[in-house]
C-alpha cells in the first residue's frame, strides 16, 4: 500500500464510528457532507443565540462588509443564494438594524446594501462562529490539499446546481 493510500485509510479512520467498516469512497464522502451540513446548521443555532443571527445571517454581514454598497442580485451570486431566500435574510437584518438599503442612484429598481454602526460591529471575526471553525480547521490543512478540497467542492457544487 502506497504512502498515499495509508493516508486516505488513516484519514477514514479517524471519521467512522468505532467497529463501522468503510463504505467506499462516494457513501463514505457523503457521510463527511452530511457531517459537515450538521455541523453549520448547529453552529448556526448557537450562533444566533450568541450573538442574534445565524450563520447565513453572518455570512451576508460579512459580503456587505467585504463589499459596501453590494447589490442583491450580486449578493445573491456571491453566496450562491436564490434572490428569494436572500430576500428574506436581508430584511431580518434591516430589522435589526445591522444593515440599511439605499436606492441605487443610476437605477431606481436595484437596492444597495451597506453594514450600520451595529452590523460593523459585528463584521469582526469572532469565536464560536462558522466562520471561527473553518480558520481553525484550515490551519491544519497544507495549501496543496486545500486547493485539491476546493477543486472537489468546486466540481460538487456544479453538479449539483447543474440543470
Amino acid at each position: 500500500m502506497s504512502d498515499s493510500e495509508n493516508e486516505r485509510d488513516n484519514d477514514r479512520s479517524s471519521i467512522l464510528p468505532p467497529n463501522v467498516a468503510p463504505l467506499g469512497d462516494i457513501v463514505d464522502f457523503m457521510r463527511l457532507l452530511w457531517a459537515v451540513d450538521h455541523g453549520l446548521a448547529a453552529t448556526s443555532k448557537k450562533m444566533e443565540t450568541t450573538l442574534g443571527v445565524t450563520g447565513p445571517q453572518r455570512f451576508v454581514v460579512r459580503m456587505v462588509g467585504h463589499y459596501p454598497g453590494v447589490s442583491a442580485g450580486k449578493l445573491a451570486g456571491l453566496l450562491h443564494l436564490h434572490p428569494s431566500t436572500l430576500t428574506g435574510i436581508l430584511r431580518r437584518l434591516e430589522s435589526r438594524d445591522l444593515i440599511v438599503r439605499h436606492a441605487d442612484p443610476n437605477d431606481a429598481r436595484r437596492t444597495r446594501f451597506e453594514l450600520t454602526d451595529k452590523g460593523q460591529a459585528l463584521n469582526v471575526a469572532r469565536t464560536g462562529t462558522v466562520e471561527a471553525s473553518v480558520t481553525k480547521a484550515l490551519k491544519h490543512v497544507s495549501a496543496r490539499k486545500l486547493d485539491a478540497a476546493r477543486e472537489v467542492l468546486i466540481a460538487l457544487a456544479r453538479e449539483l446546481t447543474d440543470d
